[in-house]
């Protein structure tokens, strides 16, 4: 079945000069010569396809979506978009049951945290394995990351201290993960909130940000989605509270996915949507708010810029704000693509990519000889943390460990 783009921008593939440095900075293209690039999967391949369908090549199921080839491009052109939308567009393929499995993340998740301690088990017992790759094409390499057995929407409604003394408030958009993974993260984003003044609530309604939808070509519920979404960061909005996240792809999704890529206009509220780390660091920029942190904090870290975050021009924020914390030792490393890119590393066909796009950046970090890694984005932090053994943890959590939350307080008057 094809599903029409609506609403979106003309793809912009004309403004394409053809230098093909998109090409030398493609994770893909640089350890699986099968990828056409790029260039020719994107600008390229676009002046065909809307001359015949026929041209639509399959092999633009490589592509990562990591955007690095329009962080590269000196015009402009949205090089994934357009790949994305041809995928959309032009593969008539039915998404299989792994991957609607794999993007139906509320769905599973609603079951698995119901129990959790069984689905864990499983998912890390070898028969289990085996069976999910050769049936389901899960390759059966990769580590799946436990499910909580209590939601963090749960804890906010039953056991997070209460939000309605402060004057100040602002709307977190949870995602996934933390909300079926790591509510400890969401836990976190809430007491470094509560330190400067700020009062938490949910959405009214919220649902995944769509990201594992798009990718394996469930457009219909993507756009269901999204459009849920929007809607409720709407209401938000006008009722005076920007929405915050803590993940990099989400927030990336919400703000330039939605437009581009399901024609869901969300132009009046995108500059509302923000990272935590960005909108605190402008907060401390402003002299609106002072961080005070422990004076017994200490460890050595190292930062990875997510692909997506990379896209968004915001890895400055984060860095900033983890160097503003005296104990902690900063080392620097090259940050390239973990290969992972969301459920793209989890199918058998794409798990040795994964792993091959990934190696520099795991050798890069071992060599670091770091306590931790920090990195903006889930998916990189289970890729990182299955390929090299080194705990990874969101920028938010870092400064809420770190965070003197007494100091602090006083320190913004509270």
């Amino acid at each position: 079945m094809e599903y029409q783009v609506k609403n979106i921008s003309p793809n912009n593939f004309e403004q394409c000069i053809k230098c093909t440095i998109c090409t030398v900075y493609c994770p893909v293209l640089s350890v699986n010569p099968d990828y056409p690039g790029p260039k020719q999967a994107g600008p390229d391949g676009e002046r065909y396809r809307l001359k015949d369908p026929e041209f639509y090549d399959k092999a633009l199921k490589m592509c990562l979506n990591c955007k690095r080839c329009e962080v590269a491009c000196p015009s402009g052109v949205r090089i994934g978009d357009i790949i994305q939308n041809a995928r959309i567009k032009y593969d008539h393929h039915a998404p299989l049951l792994r991957d609607r499995m794999l993007a139906s993340t509320d769905e599973m998740g609603t079951l698995a945290t119901k129990m959790a301690p069984i689905v864990n088990t499983m998912l890390r017992f070898k028969p289990v394995k085996a069976v999910m790759h050769s049936v389901i094409g899960i390759d059966s390499n990769r580590t799946f990351p436990a499910y909580a057995s209590r939601t963090f929407e749960s804890w906010m409604r039953h056991k997070a201290p209460d939000q309605s003394g402060f004057k100040k408030k602002v709307s977190y958009f949870h995602g996934c993960y933390v909300n079926y993974n790591f509510p400890t993260l969401g836990q976190d984003f809430v007491k470094l909130m509560n330190s400067i003044g700020f009062g938490v609530e949910l959405l009214k309604k919220e649902r995944c940000c769509g990201v594992a939808k798009i990718a394996n070509k469930l457009i219909k519920e993507a756009t269901r989605d999204a459009k849920t979404n929007i809607e409720a960061i709407r209401a938000s909005v006008g009722e005076g509270r920007p929405v915050l996240g803590t993940s990099s792809t989400c927030i990336f999704t919400m703000r330039d996915e939605y437009p581009h890529v399901l024609g869901v206009d969300n132009a009046d509220v995108r500059d509302s949507i923000s990272l935590a780390t960005k909108f605190v660091y402008e907060l401390i920029d402003s002299g609106k708010v002072k961080l005070v942190f422990r004076p017994d904090f200490k460890k050595r870290i190292t930062y990875h810029v997510p692909c997506h975050m990379q896209r968004m021009g915001w890895a400055i924020y984060s860095l900033d704000l983890l160097k503003m914390i005296p104990g902690l030792e900063l080392v620097p490393i090259e940050s390239t693509c973990c290969g992972i890119s969301g459920t793209y590393g989890f199918k058998k066909e794409n798990y040795a990519t994964s792993q091959a796009i990934g190696k520099e950046l795991f050798d890069n970090i071992l060599a670091a000889n770091v306590d931790l890694v920090a990195c903006d984005c889930e998916t990189c932090k289970w890729q990182i943390e299955m390929s090299t053994g080194v705990p990874v943890s969101n920028p938010v959590s870092i400064l809420a460990e770190a965070l003197d939350v007494e100091a602090t307080r006083r320190a913004n008057g509270l």
